[in-house]
């Protein structure tokens, strides 16, 4: 076995410094099931250093102009380009993400954030008239202050740069605690923003569980606001836990996305559908599930399904190509196996997958690609987020049924609909509860907000929103408009 990387050190105010007491945990590459790296969990004077410094650097970094902001994250996003195979690397490493999956799409949606987020910025306007009929009644925009970011590990630079990118660009001043069991990549961020010459104390990391420091910077009375992602259980008690000090909660959490198929959807959206399901090895909040297909296309469907999930290659993060690679850690590799069994028991069709280890693998925590005929929607593997490459289809014999079904489920945080006929595309967007509706295999346009409602939380995240969702509004009136 190789030497481990030592991580043991947090980045706080502007240095690295060493825990004040020493709480070791292995970082784990899912892979190999060998620990890649070694971590310190922070404690509570850990937390106390990073949001003291983070409270210190707030009166300077609040009244910095806008332009001086914007250029540190334009040196931000050169630096992460330097280093994006770096960044690449320990994503793989960390969580699993196959080679080239984890530079082109979990670098690039880094990427991609902080691009939206400096277009975005250029237009913003932190002085607002509120219109015609008050010409001297204005709307200004203003940092909330110190800002606790918790972010999850299936999506490690998405989450990242989607919290810290435009806490820094709104003003605040921000302690990061991502995910023990992947913070090799929020590490190398913080390199990154301290080679960029970020301001000391605007940005800092410390390690933590969510017990732990989760816990602590949740219900500390110098944390302003928590913007977290991850499971919805998790969101729950962090609202409870923020509640006496009344700071201000954003949560992106959990989803079951419905994928409704009509008959004419087009001959690609069951592969892609099902693709999609499998994508990061089933990884994503927002993944497709459910997938709810008209009752005249449905054995042609499930066929379908089925074939991609035996031609998805699953293999180790280290190779390139397109297979998919582990699951994050062998809890989850169990509890995905545990459903997929549930599904079987409950009297699911299984039509590919199925439990254990893919053919001719015997180390690493890899899940077989799984489809499920013949699903009801009361099933647990139509109500639980399995968070592994587990397809459930589901018949429908109506338009009115389909929304039924789509919206009869605890979360709300994507749906896809994929028809030709553009007036049922809209009037099916428009009755889906959901925070995001994406249809026939078009993404939502940069900038868009990405969140949820119900138990998907109530996040806006990425753009114009999600600069917002990092500030206060205050109204002023007798405002000198010629001042």
């Amino acid at each position: 076995m190789s030497t481990l990387l030592d991580k043991r050190k947090f980045y706080i105010d502007g240095q690295w410094v060493e825990p004040a007491t020493p709480n070791d945990l292995e970082v784990i590459d899912p892979s190999t099931e060998e620990p890649v790296a070694v971590i310190s969990l922070g404690n509570q004077a850990d937390t106390d250093a990073a949001v003291a410094a983070a409270r210190r650097a707030l009166p300077s970094w609040s009244r910095t102009a806008p332009a001086e902001r914007l250029a540190h994250i334009e040196k931000i996003l050169e630096v992460y380009d330097r280093r994006a195979e770096d960044m690449a690397w320990a994503i793989s490493h960390e969580m699993g993400a196959p080679q080239d999956m984890s530079l082109e799409d979990q670098v690039g949606a880094g990427r991609g954030h902080i691009r939206n987020f400096i277009t975005a910025f250029k237009d913003f306007k932190f002085i607002r008239p509120l219109g015609d009929h008050a010409p001297s009644s204005m709307t200004a925009w203003e940092p909330v202050g110190v800002v606790g970011l918790i972010t999850p590990w299936n999506w490690p630079m998405n989450q990242v740069t989607l919290k810290v990118i435009p806490a820094i660009l709104a003003g605040d001043t921000c302690v990061l605690k991502p995910s023990e069991i992947a913070p090799l990549s929020s590490l190398l961020f913080a390199e990154i923003l301290h080679e960029a010459g970020l301001p000391k104390g605007v940005f800092n990391l410390v390690n933590g569980d969510g017990a732990g420091v989760g816990s602590q910077l949740s219900t500390h009375p110098e944390v302003d606001m928590i913007s977290f992602t991850g499971s919805t259980r998790a969101g729950i008690a962090i609202t409870k836990a923020a509640a006496d000090s009344l700071k201000k909660v954003v949560l992106e959490l959990g989803g079951k996305g419905a994928n409704i198929v009509f008959a004419d959807a087009d001959d690609k959206a069951v592969a892609r559908g099902a693709t999609h399901c499998f994508y990061n090895s089933g990884q994503s909040c927002n993944a497709p599930t459910r997938m709810l297909v008209e009752r005249s296309v449905y054995d042609r469907a499930v066929e379908t399904a089925a074939q991609v999930a035996e031609k998805t290659g699953v293999a180790s993060a280290h190779q390139p190509g397109t297979h998919i690679g582990p699951v994050v850690s062998k809890g989850q590799w169990e509890k995905i196996q545990d459903l997929i069994q549930k599904g079987i028991d409950e009297g699911a069709r299984l039509v590919a997958g199925g439990t254990g280890l893919p053919e001719g693998v015997n180390r690493g925590y890899f899940v077989r690609p799984t489809v499920f005929a013949d699903v009801s929607n009361d099933m647990t593997i139509a109500r639980r987020e399995i968070f592994g490459p587990v397809l459930s289809i589901i018949p429908f014999d109506s338009e009115e049924e389909a929304i039924q079904i789509a919206n009869d489920t605890p979360y709300g945080l994507t749906n896809y609909v994929q028809t030709q006929d553009g007036a049922r595309r809209n009037r099916v967007a428009r009755q889906l509860r959901s925070g995001m509706v994406e249809m026939n295999g078009e993404p939502r346009g940069p900038g868009s907000a990405f969140g949820g409602v119900k138990a998907s939380g109530r996040a806006r995240e990425g753009g114009v929103m999600g600069l917002e969702e990092f500030m206060d509004s205050k109204a002023i009136s007798g405002w000198d408009r010629d001042a």
